[in-house]
């Protein structure tokens, strides 16, 4: 904002300075009245066009000024009765004579003004244009600060340089170029595009990494220092945005310096095309300057109304212009606007007429006559009108929007070779880069995307297809600066060396195995950062690289959310993440271990039920299975023996019954079940080593009180705090190996630690050294990974990630790790000693599947025997229960007389006794019945 004001300070100053000198000598003759109207439609109106003659965009844009006009006052048509008159004024390619000649040209009671194609002059005419209300019309100013609100009556023919500068961006993000060179002529022209530019690319991680500018007219010695001190910088992508009649000279300077080689990628704004357009044909020594340029043209359809101009430009051309550029087409479609605008501007009722600004009347006794500046009346409606116009010209489409800009702003990329250019694409601001021509894509519908981006293959400068990587090391004889973290503990990752290159350890192998494999040199220095005497802080260090204090960090240095906000990391060469080591010991040996595998709940239950199935399955087969008879005692004895057999599946009685059978097996799979098990967790309870402590995770730490030892240096300490809330007095600072060891073996009630949380690659070294004395308990609970660090977009954190990917798909990380790391054989699961033992509630389902299938099984059974029982009571019994009680109740009765020691005596009977008395039973009563049955029949005949 400051810049900006002082800027129109500066105008302003300068305007009014023109104002003191400038005495136009036509103002001495004028009299008359002080305000001119015209009612009716007027025979000739005046419009007065503003431009240097004798430059590349006035040698095309003056012909086709004329021919337009000529074209507009031939036409009946438009303007029917009015007759254009213009006046040119030359501004000579000088703000000030510019600044002048606009004056004059205002004077002559213009009704709008064509031009001028300095950005320079149209900020200072703006400020007349804006008090006499006269349009002004700019085929040539394309600065894009322009468009501002402070200029209304600036209308702007052409395409701003804002979407130029966006194409650019788009470009240089679809090669992956993240740094660029702007080379600019210090004007407003210069200044204000490249500003826009930086705008660009930040928005797409892009930053212009330094701005060459000249001034305007510079000499060649200028431009040859300006070229040698940006040789010597990174970045080899240069975007040149200066005056199409000064620019050439700074490719001849460059290819003298050899910078038109392999490797550089140079991209010029409109100003090269428009030059290259005016040359027909092309001078050979100039294309042999721009060999690999990429250039962007202002897109115009190749329309016919195009054609039919392009055709009639001999007739056109003059003062040396051999063909015309895109400024022609806009200077062109510029005079049919004003045309077009006034035709309408009259059909609607509008007069001109000037009047004279009351703002002039006192000029404090000054001899100039400043008055003669008058106001268009009709300015304002006149304006609004041309931003209403849409028609096509030579140029496309002419329709303005909402912010005074052409519609659909286009631009050609060009790719120069040999004695011409061939097209490799298109970019518009609503289908980005393509191949196709926008007006194609206009008509469909399109999204921006990154895989919708296309351009055709690009010959660069050295005649290579190769794409330039974009940046190369400064020649400057400066090596990079590589920070390396001088550690007291763990020194097999990185430590200090007394030989070149003054480091070693594991992190060192992969950097330099890494830079080995980039197809480019990468001169470097290693330099310690810390004292010595403990590990230094890794995020101090981090800071060091953002800050340009050094280049890059190579070490142990881990990947957090914090980190990559100020710098650039590479892919993890290392998996990592923080865990919880406790001290662990072996079990002693306990005479009493067989019975820990099941608690004793479960060592009731699986009891009850050995007895439970062996008394179910005795009863089964008692009565048909002579194994299971027998004196009382041995019946017992065999209840027992059966029961307890079945877990060895060593039962040497055998079951007969179905029903048995049917136990047996379910009770045989419960039993298989319940062995494995307990073979299993007797196992684990005699191999597996177990906690010192009640440490099961960081879970169990974060709510326990104990003291947790943290690495000296490590981010893990602010972790802790910041995210996990662990209060600072808990921690304890470890600064090496020994002091994890000491701390562990004392335990929290010696002064020690209950454990220890640190990154996973320092605990598998510990584990290692100490022959898994220690071990990790719980899950990592962060994941993260180590990797080089380098300051904010640097192009070396790409490439070298793309090496440490191939380190680790070739196998050389593998090697490097086992040269310099142990490989821990610690992989044994830690657990408590409760977490092992097996309790009722894994087991119960299969309890209760058995625990039915006896009970059903002995309710058939049952229901069986009462069966039989009945079957086999007293006939006399049953036949005075019949007399004396009706049917209804007769069973219960004939139930209740009969005693418990009868049925008892029933149940031991064996089956085939049983079936035989029934037999028995069944044929006498059969023997009964006969005689009755005749005796019957006898006395029926």
């Amino acid at each position: 904002m400051e810049a900006f004001l002082t800027h129109v300070c500066k105008t302003r100053t300068l305007f009014t300075l023109i104002l003191c000198i400038w005495v136009p000598m036509e103002v001495m003759a004028q009299t008359g009245n002080a305000t001119t109207h015209s009612s009716a439609r007027p025979t000739s109106l005046n419009i007065g066009a503003l431009f240097t003659y004798n430059s590349t965009i006035g040698r095309s844009a003056k012909p086709a000024i004329l021919a337009a006009i000529a074209e507009v006052n031939s036409d009946s048509s438009i303007l029917k009765g009015t007759k254009l008159n213009i006046a040119f004024h030359d501004t000579n390619c000088s703000e000030f004579l510019g600044t002048m000649e606009a004056l004059q040209l205002i004077e002559n009671d213009v009704v709008v003004a064509i031009g001028p194609q300095s950005s320079g002059i149209a900020h200072v005419i703006s400020h007349v244009v804006n008090e006499l209300h006269v349009p002004l019309l700019s085929f040539g100013a394309t600065d894009p600060s322009l468009s501002a609100l402070q200029y209304p009556y600036f209308v702007r023919t052409t395409q701003s340089d804002y979407f130029q500068m966006y194409a650019i961006a788009d470009m240089i993000e679809y090669f992956e170029w993240r740094e660029v060179i702007a080379i600019f002529v210090d004007d407003d022209y210069g200044r204000n595009g490249i500003s826009i530019l930086g705008d660009a690319l930040a928005k797409k991680r892009s930053k212009i990494s330094y701005k060459a500018a000249f001034s305007p007219g510079a000499p060649e010695s200028e431009i040859f220092d300006l070229l040698a001190g940006v040789n010597l910088m990174e970045s080899r992508v240069y975007v040149v945005h200066v005056n199409p009649d000064s620019g050439l000279s700074i490719f001849s300077v460059a290819k003298g310096l050899k910078m038109m080689n392999s490797g550089y990628v140079w991209i010029a704004t409109d100003w090269l095309p428009s030059h290259l357009d005016s040359l027909l044909p092309p001078d050979p020594d100039t294309m042999s300057l721009l060999q690999g340029v990429i250039a962007f043209r202002h897109h115009t359809p190749d329309t016919d109304l195009k054609k039919s101009f392009s055709s009639k430009w001999n007739k056109l051309k003059h003062e040396g212009s051999s063909g015309f550029n895109s400024y022609a087409l806009y200077a062109y479609d510029t005079v049919w606007l004003a045309a077009r605008a006034l035709d309408v501007f009259l059909n609607e009722g509008g007069t001109v007429s000037f009047s004279n600004d009351p703002k002039l009347k006192d000029t404090n006794r000054s001899t100039l006559h400043l008055s003669s500046l008058r106001i268009f009346d009709g300015g304002q409606h006149y304006l609004q009108t041309i931003l209403k116009m849409n028609f096509t010209g030579v140029s496309g489409q002419v329709q303005f929007d909402l912010d005074k800009n052409l519609i659909h702003p286009a631009y050609d990329i060009l790719n120069i070779g040999g004695t011409g250019s061939r097209k490799i694409g298109y970019w518009s601001n609503s289908t980005g880069l393509s191949t196709t021509e926008p007006e194609i894509l206009y008509k469909k519908e399109f999204n921006i995307s990154a895989s919708t981006q296309h351009l055709y293959s690009v010959i660069w400068p050295g005649e290579t297809t190769t794409k330039p990587r974009g940046w190369v090391f400064p020649n400057n004889g400066k090596p990079l600066r590589i920070a390396v973290p001088d550690r007291v503990s763990y020194k097999d990752f990185v430590a200090k060396d007394k030989s070149p290159p003054g480091v070693r350890g594991y992190c060192i192998d992969v950097f330099e195995s890494a830079i080995n494999l980039l197809p480019y040199a990468v001169p470097h220095t290693y330099m310690l950062y810390g004292g010595g005497k403990r590990n230094p802080e890794y995020n101090d260090l981090v800071n060091q690289v953002a800050q340009n204090n050094f280049d890059a960090a190579v070490g142990d240095v881990t990947i957090t959310t914090n980190r990559t906000r100020i710098v650039d990391f590479t892919q993890p060469f290392m998996e990592s993440g923080l865990v919880v080591v406790v001290l662990v010991k072996q079990v002693k040996s306990n005479p009493w271990a067989f019975l820990k595998p099941f608690t004793y709940q479960m060592w009731l239950v699986t009891g009850a039920f050995f007895l439970f199935v062996g008394v179910v399955v005795w009863i089964l087969e008692h009565r048909i299975n002579h194994e299971f008879r027998g004196p009382p005692r041995q019946q017992l004895m065999t209840i027992f023996w059966f029961s307890f057999s079945t877990m060895f599946f060593s039962h040497r009685e055998n079951t007969v019954s179905t029903l048995g059978r049917l136990v047996l097996i379910i009770w045989l799979f419960v039993v298989l079940i319940i062995n494995s098990s307990y073979t299993a967790s007797l196992t684990s309870i005699l191999t597996v080593q177990q906690l010192t402590s009640r440490i099961e995770g960081i879970d169990s730490l974060i709510s326990s009180n104990d003291r947790i030892g943290v690495q000296d240096g490590s981010f893990a300490w602010k972790y802790l705090v910041d995210e996990l809330n662990i209060a600072e007095s808990r921690l304890v600072n470890l600064k090496t190996m020994e002091h994890y060891i000491k701390a562990l073996q004392d335990g929290p009630k010696r002064g020690g630690v209950a454990a220890i949380v640190d990154e996973l690659p320092y605990i598998e070294l510990l584990m290692s050294n100490t022959k898994c004395a220690f071990r990790t308990v719980g899950q990592e609970f962060t994941k993260s990974g180590w990797g080089f660090a380098f300051q904010r977009d640097s192009p070396l954190a790409v490439d070298l990630s793309t090496a440490i990917l191939q380190l680790s798909e070739n196998g050389d990380l593998q090697k490097i790790h086992n040269k310099w790391l142990k490989n821990s054989d610690c992989s044994m699961q830690l657990n408590e000693i409760d977490a092992d033992r097996l309790s009722l509630t894994s087991f119960w389902g299969l309890f209760l599947i058995c625990g039915v299938a006896c009970v059903l099984a002995l309710t058939v059974f049952f229901c069986r025997i009462l069966f039989q029982y009945r079957r086999f009571s007293p006939e006399t019994v049953e036949r005075d229960v019949e007399e004396i009680e009706p049917a209804t109740t007769r069973s219960r009765r004939s139930l209740r007389t009969t005693s418990f020691k009868d049925l008892m005596d029933f149940v031991d009977k064996k089956e085939v006794e049983i079936k035989h008395m029934l037999k028995r039973k069944s044929s006498d009563n059969k023997e009964e019945a006969s005689p009755s049955s005749d005796g019957k029949s006898h006395t029926t005949s």
